[in-house]
């Protein structure tokens, strides 16, 4: 995994995806307590306001059906913030929106569809014909066992631990 820099958005390659043993652990600093309690506060969802994407993260949507719902309800910015290599598109939500993957606060919206004017190609080999996921506020763990409850077929990958964890439909 890439250090954190908030210059350069974080890799969402097939290989971060589907290779949790290409992250590597750093040192966490003495406030890291402090920090995932906050973390924690702004995870938990507000169910009268937030919007719960939970149906679509079932894995049988295409990620068009999936991007296009938040862009006509305004949800997403359009405009990717970051399209990598496997051209895997990454969407933030517009300011106001409260966005939710089974109780999780969405912190970026994922997308690819071949063929398709809504996602820019990357310079690789597309991840699939269709890919879609959120990366939402919370552990791997927490949000694998709500996955799990939930019968949902997504990949659910790390990404900064106990901090950011990817649900991926392929």
């Amino acid at each position: 995994m890439e250090s954190l820099n908030p210059d350069r958005p974080m890799d969402w390659s097939v290989d971060t995806l589907s290779n949790p043993s290409t992250t590597s652990m750093k040192k966490w600093p003495a406030c890291t307590p402090t920090l995932l309690i906050v973390l924690s506060m702004l995870s938990v969802s507000n169910s009268s306001h937030a919007r719960a994407l939970d149906s679509h993260l079932d894995c049988s949507s295409s990620a068009h059906e999936f991007i296009a719902e938040l862009l006509d309800n305004h949800e997403i910015d359009p405009n990717p913030t970051r399209v990598e290599r496997n051209s895997v598109n990454a969407f933030r939500p517009t300011p106001g929106a409260k966005l939710t993957a089974f109780g999780f606060r969405v912190h970026t919206v994922l997308g690819y569809q071949r063929d398709d004017s809504q996602f820019k190609q990357g310079s690789g080999e597309p991840v699939a014909d269709s890919a879609y996921g959120v990366v939402v506020i919370g552990s791997a763990d927490a949000v694998e066992a709500r996955l799990r409850d939930a019968h949902s077929n997504a990949l659910v990958r790390q990404v900064v631990p106990l901090i950011l964890t990817v649900i991926f439909c392929q």
